[in-house]
Protein backbone atom coordinates (compact mmCIF):
# COMPACT_ATOMS: atom_id res chain seq x y z
CA UNK A 1 0.00 0.00 0.00
CA UNK A 2 1.76 3.53 -0.93
CA UNK A 3 1.72 6.19 1.58
CA UNK A 4 1.41 10.00 1.57
CA UNK A 5 3.91 12.80 2.88
CA UNK A 6 2.75 15.90 4.85
CA UNK A 7 4.78 18.74 6.68
CA UNK A 8 3.60 19.14 10.32
CA UNK A 9 6.22 20.67 12.96
CA UNK A 10 9.37 20.47 10.72
CA UNK A 11 9.09 17.11 9.82
CA UNK A 12 7.88 14.93 7.46
CA UNK A 13 5.62 12.92 8.15
CA UNK A 14 4.30 9.44 6.53
CA UNK A 15 0.97 8.19 6.91
CA UNK A 16 -1.67 5.34 5.38
CA UNK A 17 -5.11 6.31 4.43
CA UNK A 18 -7.85 4.94 2.98
CA UNK A 19 -11.77 4.97 2.73
CA UNK A 20 -14.34 8.00 3.96
CA UNK A 21 -16.41 9.17 6.90
CA UNK A 22 -15.22 10.30 10.57
CA UNK A 23 -11.07 10.04 10.66
CA UNK A 24 -9.62 7.17 12.99
CA UNK A 25 -6.16 7.70 13.93
CA UNK A 26 -4.03 4.69 14.48
CA UNK A 27 -0.82 5.10 16.15
CA UNK A 28 1.74 1.86 16.29
CA UNK A 29 4.55 1.74 18.87
CA UNK A 30 8.19 0.27 18.77
CA UNK A 31 9.87 -0.90 16.80
CA UNK A 32 6.99 -0.91 14.08
CA UNK A 33 5.20 1.89 12.31
CA UNK A 34 2.04 2.46 9.95
CA UNK A 35 2.61 -1.02 8.25
CA UNK A 36 1.46 -2.46 11.39
CA UNK A 37 -2.25 -1.12 10.67
CA UNK A 38 -2.04 -2.34 6.94
CA UNK A 39 -4.47 -5.01 7.25
CA UNK A 40 -6.87 -3.57 9.25
CA UNK A 41 -7.34 -0.41 7.18
CA UNK A 42 -9.55 -2.00 4.50
CA UNK A 43 -11.98 -3.31 6.76
CA UNK A 44 -12.12 -0.69 9.11
CA UNK A 45 -12.59 1.86 5.75
CA UNK A 46 -16.40 0.98 5.15
CA UNK A 47 -17.66 3.48 7.74
CA UNK A 48 -14.38 5.76 8.89
CA UNK A 49 -11.41 7.17 7.21
CA UNK A 50 -8.68 5.87 8.38
CA UNK A 51 -5.33 6.84 8.92
CA UNK A 52 -2.31 5.03 10.38
CA UNK A 53 0.65 7.49 10.79
CA UNK A 54 4.31 6.98 11.33
CA UNK A 55 5.30 8.73 14.68
CA UNK A 56 8.73 10.82 13.83
CA UNK A 57 11.56 8.27 14.27
CA UNK A 58 9.79 5.52 12.69
CA UNK A 59 8.67 3.95 9.15
CA UNK A 60 9.58 6.31 6.60
CA UNK A 61 8.79 9.59 8.83
CA UNK A 62 11.52 11.68 9.50
CA UNK A 63 13.94 10.69 12.21
CA UNK A 64 15.81 13.77 13.30
CA UNK A 65 19.11 12.77 15.88
CA UNK A 66 18.40 16.11 17.66
CA UNK A 67 14.53 15.76 19.24
CA UNK A 68 13.65 14.73 22.37
CA UNK A 69 11.74 11.90 21.68
CA UNK A 70 9.63 13.00 24.90
CA UNK A 71 6.10 13.71 25.16
CA UNK A 72 5.75 17.27 24.16
CA UNK A 73 7.69 16.21 21.39
CA UNK A 74 4.80 13.50 20.12
CA UNK A 75 2.46 15.86 21.33
CA UNK A 76 3.17 18.61 18.92
CA UNK A 77 4.19 16.31 16.16
CA UNK A 78 0.70 14.81 16.35
CA UNK A 79 -1.36 18.11 16.89
CA UNK A 80 0.40 19.17 13.72
CA UNK A 81 -0.15 16.32 11.69
CA UNK A 82 -3.74 17.07 12.24
CA UNK A 83 -4.12 20.10 11.39
CA UNK A 84 -2.05 19.68 8.69
CA UNK A 85 -4.97 17.42 7.67
CA UNK A 86 -7.21 19.79 8.22
CA UNK A 87 -9.05 17.55 11.03
CA UNK A 88 -10.29 19.03 13.83
CA UNK A 89 -11.51 15.80 16.00
CA UNK A 90 -10.30 12.22 15.36
CA UNK A 91 -11.23 8.67 16.97
CA UNK A 92 -8.30 6.99 18.09
CA UNK A 93 -6.29 3.68 18.21
CA UNK A 94 -3.40 3.59 19.94
CA UNK A 95 -1.21 0.20 20.72
CA UNK A 96 2.50 -0.06 22.65
CA UNK A 97 4.36 3.18 22.74
CA UNK A 98 1.94 4.35 20.50
CA UNK A 99 0.03 4.51 23.68
CA UNK A 100 1.59 7.16 25.73
CA UNK A 101 2.62 9.16 23.15
CA UNK A 102 -1.15 9.34 21.76
CA UNK A 103 -2.58 9.21 25.43
CA UNK A 104 -0.67 12.44 26.17
CA UNK A 105 -1.93 13.87 23.35
CA UNK A 106 -5.46 13.69 23.95
CA UNK A 107 -4.96 14.37 27.31
CA UNK A 108 -3.66 18.08 26.48
CA UNK A 109 -6.47 18.04 23.55
CA UNK A 110 -9.02 16.59 24.57
CA UNK A 111 -11.61 18.53 22.61
CA UNK A 112 -10.32 16.80 19.59
CA UNK A 113 -10.69 13.32 20.96
CA UNK A 114 -14.26 11.29 19.83
CA UNK A 115 -13.48 8.07 20.93
CA UNK A 116 -10.01 6.06 21.96
CA UNK A 117 -9.48 2.53 21.57
CA UNK A 118 -6.64 0.65 23.49
CA UNK A 119 -4.91 -2.41 22.30
CA UNK A 120 -1.93 -3.52 24.07
CA UNK A 121 0.17 -0.44 25.61
CA UNK A 122 1.47 1.28 28.10
CA UNK A 123 -0.88 3.48 30.38
CA UNK A 124 0.84 3.92 33.65
CA UNK A 125 3.89 6.21 35.01
CA UNK A 126 4.90 2.34 37.53
CA UNK A 127 6.05 0.21 34.54
CA UNK A 128 5.98 -3.76 34.85
CA UNK A 129 9.82 -5.50 34.93
CA UNK A 130 9.62 -5.91 31.40
CA UNK A 131 9.37 -2.15 30.12
CA UNK A 132 12.18 -1.46 33.00
CA UNK A 133 14.06 -3.84 31.64
CA UNK A 134 13.85 -2.73 27.83
CA UNK A 135 14.40 1.01 28.88
CA UNK A 136 17.69 -0.25 30.30
CA UNK A 137 18.45 -2.54 27.65
CA UNK A 138 18.73 0.46 25.06
CA UNK A 139 21.10 2.32 27.89
CA UNK A 140 23.66 -0.51 27.82
CA UNK A 141 26.60 -0.63 25.17
CA UNK A 142 26.48 -3.50 22.88
CA UNK A 143 23.30 -4.79 23.67
CA UNK A 144 21.49 -1.20 22.84
CA UNK A 145 23.17 -1.71 19.19
CA UNK A 146 22.40 -4.70 18.30
CA UNK A 147 18.54 -4.19 19.90
CA UNK A 148 18.24 -2.30 16.68
CA UNK A 149 20.26 -4.08 13.70
CA UNK A 150 17.81 -6.46 11.58
CA UNK A 151 18.33 -9.29 14.09
CA UNK A 152 17.43 -7.27 16.98
CA UNK A 153 14.37 -6.13 15.15
CA UNK A 154 13.69 -9.05 14.21
CA UNK A 155 13.68 -10.85 17.66
CA UNK A 156 11.57 -8.06 18.98
CA UNK A 157 8.83 -9.10 16.20
CA UNK A 158 9.17 -12.52 17.00
CA UNK A 159 8.64 -11.91 20.82
CA UNK A 160 5.63 -10.36 20.31
CA UNK A 161 3.39 -12.91 18.69
CA UNK A 162 2.25 -16.21 20.11
CA UNK A 163 2.86 -17.70 17.38
CA UNK A 164 6.03 -16.51 14.98
CA UNK A 165 4.78 -18.72 11.77
CA UNK A 166 1.77 -15.89 11.60
CA UNK A 167 4.56 -12.83 10.96
CA UNK A 168 6.11 -13.77 7.54
CA UNK A 169 9.51 -12.80 6.45
CA UNK A 170 8.13 -10.14 4.31
CA UNK A 171 6.69 -8.52 7.30
CA UNK A 172 9.96 -8.77 9.18
CA UNK A 173 11.65 -7.03 6.35
CA UNK A 174 9.58 -4.13 6.08
CA UNK A 175 10.12 -3.65 9.45
CA UNK A 176 13.90 -4.17 9.38
CA UNK A 177 13.95 -1.77 6.33
CA UNK A 178 13.62 1.76 7.62
CA UNK A 179 16.85 1.46 10.06
CA UNK A 180 19.04 0.29 7.18
CA UNK A 181 21.08 3.19 8.32
CA UNK A 182 23.41 3.89 11.17
CA UNK A 183 21.49 7.51 12.26
CA UNK A 184 18.38 5.78 11.90
CA UNK A 185 19.11 3.59 14.17
CA UNK A 186 20.03 6.01 16.66
CA UNK A 187 16.86 7.46 16.65
CA UNK A 188 15.00 4.12 17.00
CA UNK A 189 17.03 4.15 20.26
CA UNK A 190 16.39 7.66 21.54
CA UNK A 191 12.45 7.43 21.06
CA UNK A 192 12.57 3.99 22.92
CA UNK A 193 13.48 6.26 26.08
CA UNK A 194 12.45 9.80 25.69
CA UNK A 195 9.59 9.41 27.73
CA UNK A 196 9.41 11.31 31.40
CA UNK A 197 7.13 9.67 34.15
CA UNK A 198 5.73 12.97 34.63
CA UNK A 199 4.04 13.03 31.30
CA UNK A 200 2.21 9.62 32.51
CA UNK A 201 0.74 11.40 35.63
CA UNK A 202 -0.83 13.68 32.92
CA UNK A 203 -2.31 10.44 31.04
CA UNK A 204 -3.51 9.13 34.42
CA UNK A 205 -5.29 12.69 35.47
CA UNK A 206 -7.05 12.81 32.30
CA UNK A 207 -8.21 9.02 31.99
CA UNK A 208 -9.64 9.26 35.55
CA UNK A 209 -13.17 9.55 35.58
CA UNK A 210 -13.41 9.94 31.79
CA UNK A 211 -16.66 9.24 30.14
CA UNK A 212 -14.81 9.26 26.82
CA UNK A 213 -16.46 6.10 24.96
CA UNK A 214 -13.21 3.75 25.17
CA UNK A 215 -13.05 0.02 23.67
CA UNK A 216 -10.11 -2.44 25.38
CA UNK A 217 -8.80 -5.05 22.78
CA UNK A 218 -5.92 -7.48 24.07
CA UNK A 219 -3.56 -10.33 23.28
CA UNK A 220 -3.28 -12.15 26.23
CA UNK A 221 -0.09 -13.86 25.72
CA UNK A 222 1.92 -10.65 25.94
CA UNK A 223 5.47 -11.70 25.96
CA UNK A 224 6.50 -7.89 25.79
CA UNK A 225 3.95 -6.37 28.27
CA UNK A 226 3.25 -9.29 30.52
CA UNK A 227 1.03 -7.06 32.39
CA UNK A 228 -1.42 -5.83 29.64
CA UNK A 229 -4.31 -7.68 31.47
CA UNK A 230 -3.56 -6.04 35.01
CA UNK A 231 -2.95 -2.13 32.92
CA UNK A 232 -6.60 -2.98 31.11
CA UNK A 233 -8.29 -3.76 34.24
CA UNK A 234 -6.90 -0.68 35.83
CA UNK A 235 -7.96 1.50 32.71
CA UNK A 236 -11.58 -0.60 32.98
CA UNK A 237 -12.35 0.49 36.67
CA UNK A 238 -11.05 4.06 36.79
CA UNK A 239 -13.25 5.29 34.08
CA UNK A 240 -16.58 5.80 34.06
CA UNK A 241 -17.53 5.30 30.50
CA UNK A 242 -17.80 1.61 31.67
CA UNK A 243 -15.79 0.29 28.44
CA UNK A 244 -15.88 -2.97 26.46
CA UNK A 245 -13.26 -5.25 27.05
CA UNK A 246 -12.05 -8.46 24.99
CA UNK A 247 -8.98 -10.20 25.59
CA UNK A 248 -7.99 -12.39 23.34
CA UNK A 249 -6.67 -15.53 24.18
CA UNK A 250 -3.81 -17.24 22.08
CA UNK A 251 -2.47 -13.66 21.00
CA UNK A 252 0.72 -12.14 21.67
CA UNK A 253 1.71 -7.86 21.78
CA UNK A 254 1.53 -7.32 18.11
CA UNK A 255 -2.02 -8.72 17.62
CA UNK A 256 -2.72 -7.14 14.45
CA UNK A 257 -0.29 -9.07 12.77
CA UNK A 258 -2.27 -12.02 14.68
CA UNK A 259 -5.77 -11.57 14.26
CA UNK A 260 -6.57 -8.76 11.91
CA UNK A 261 -9.56 -9.40 10.95
CA UNK A 262 -11.07 -10.00 14.74
CA UNK A 263 -9.53 -7.01 15.60
CA UNK A 264 -10.39 -4.92 12.40
CA UNK A 265 -14.20 -5.98 13.39
CA UNK A 266 -14.35 -5.28 16.96
CA UNK A 267 -12.74 -1.61 16.43
CA UNK A 268 -15.11 -0.95 13.17
CA UNK A 269 -17.91 -1.97 15.31
CA UNK A 270 -16.85 0.53 18.11
CA UNK A 271 -15.95 3.64 15.89
CA UNK A 272 -18.62 3.59 12.94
Amino acid sequence: MDGSFVEAEGLRLHYLEQGTGPPVLLLHGWPTSSYLWRDLLGPMSEHNRMIALDLPGFGHSDKPLDASYSFRFYDRAIDGFLDALGLDAVGLAVHDLGGPAGLYWASQHHERVSKLALLNTIVFARPSWAVVAFVAACRIPGIRSWMVTPAGIARAMKLGVSDSSRLGDDAIRAYQEPFEQKDARRALLKAGTGLHPGGFKEIDGWLRGSSLPIRIVYGEDDRILPDVARTMGKVADMVDSSPEVTAMPGCGHFLQEERPAEIAAELSTFFR
